[in-house]
């Protein structure tokens, strides 16, 4: 018998066992044991997991601590895209592959970085707001100041899946759309119609940054003071990938201080925010609480897409998604061998 712990955060869904229905679709031909921890206590988990023969986190940190002790441990997966919660430099050390969904929910964060692009760019709750306050008159005043948006450039940072497709659904509206991303190559991104730039340019001829890097070492506040400085005033910010690639802080004076006229954030750096964050109050700027991939088809699906990860691998073979590069199948580093690959 496999032994599977699942380990999610009690404010992720309640304290009441979750149903695994749909990953047993993929799983229910193995003899398998799925064992939950709803706590974020490392000790609990630790206690638990280090005879697992795989481990499926859920929107808790897992450390190098928590992975070094995993002794029979043959993958490591969990249903976002981001793995900025797992260390996976520990687990690529311990012989571990992680795996992740990364294309489970593209369509829908692409469509909510174009909702949050075309209502902070037009100003959408501060108009809904002056409709309701009997300011009716003043709406146009507020749009006068802005040019329209046909016309306008896009600067796209990170040219991955997301990205891509936001480009493919910005390209109709008229805008000219830079992008930057030092992995790849500028072939690639000519191909898909872009314009590669490096960053610096890329934030002084945008009208609205879209924020698409992951959460790494390299880019934790590749946004910060000295970046937003260099956007133009006119200019707007959007965020739907994480929060912990910019400086919150030198955000919330970008926008008091009008270096930038607004964002529309759907990540932050603390999730929830306090209830005091600034960034609350202020009128130029649109949130919406982490949901760019909630879709009716997107949870059933990323449990399915884990499930088949988790099967894979407890059946000898590859998984699909394996984010650190150096566990490869036939790498001494790999605790296990597989026979074949998917």
């Amino acid at each position: 018998m496999y032994k599977i712990v699942v380990q999610r955060s009690p404010s992720a869904g309640g304290i009441q066992p979750a149903n695994y229905d749909l990953e047993m679709e993929a799983l229910g031909q193995l003899d398998v044991e799925i064992r939950e921890i709803v706590s974020e206590d490392e000790d609990e988990f630790i206690a638990e997991a280090r005879d697992a023969d795989a481990v499926y986190v859920h929107r808790v940190f897992l450390t190098r601590r928590a992975i070094e002790s995993l002794e029979k441990c043959m993958v490591i997966s969990t249903g976002s895209v981001g793995v900025d919660k797992i260390d996976v430099g520990a687990a690529t050390e311990m012989g571990i592959p992680v795996t992740n969904v990364p294309d489970v929910f593209i369509e829908e964060v692409a469509d909510h970085t174009m909702v949050l692009v075309l209502s902070t760019y037009r100003r959408v709750t501060l108009m809904d707001q002056m409709a309701r306050d009997d300011r009716w008159p003043q709406g146009r005043g507020v749009l006068y100041a802005f040019p329209r948006l046909f016309g306008m450039t896009l600067g796209l940072i990170s040219f991955g899946n997301i990205a891509r497709a936001v480009a493919h659904r910005a390209a109709p509206f008229g805008l000219r759309i830079l992008a930057h991303d030092p992995y790849l190559s500028e072939l690639a991104m000519t191909k898909a119609g872009v314009e590669p730039v490096g960053l610096t340019e890329l934030l002084q001829r945008s009208d609205i940054v879209s924020m698409h890097a992951p959460a790494t070492r390299e880019t934790h506040h590749m946004m910060g003071e000295e970046q937003f400085r260099l956007m133009s005033p006119q200019s707007i910010f959007i965020n739907t990938s994480r929060g912990d690639t910019v400086d919150e802080k030198a955000l919330i004076r970008a926008l008091s201080e009008k270096w930038i006229s607004a964002a529309g954030l759907d990540v932050l750096e603390k999730e929830p925010p306090d209830l005091d964050n600034p960034i609350l109050k202020l009128d130029n700027a649109i949130l919406s609480p982490h949901v760019g991939s909630a879709s009716a088809r997107m949870e059933p699906e990323r449990r399915r897409r884990v499930g088949r990860e988790l099967a894979l691998v407890l059946r000898g073979r590859w998984p699909r998604a394996c984010v650190n590069p150096s566990v490869l199948p036939n790498s001494d580093l790999v605790r296990w061998k597989p026979y074949s690959m998917e």
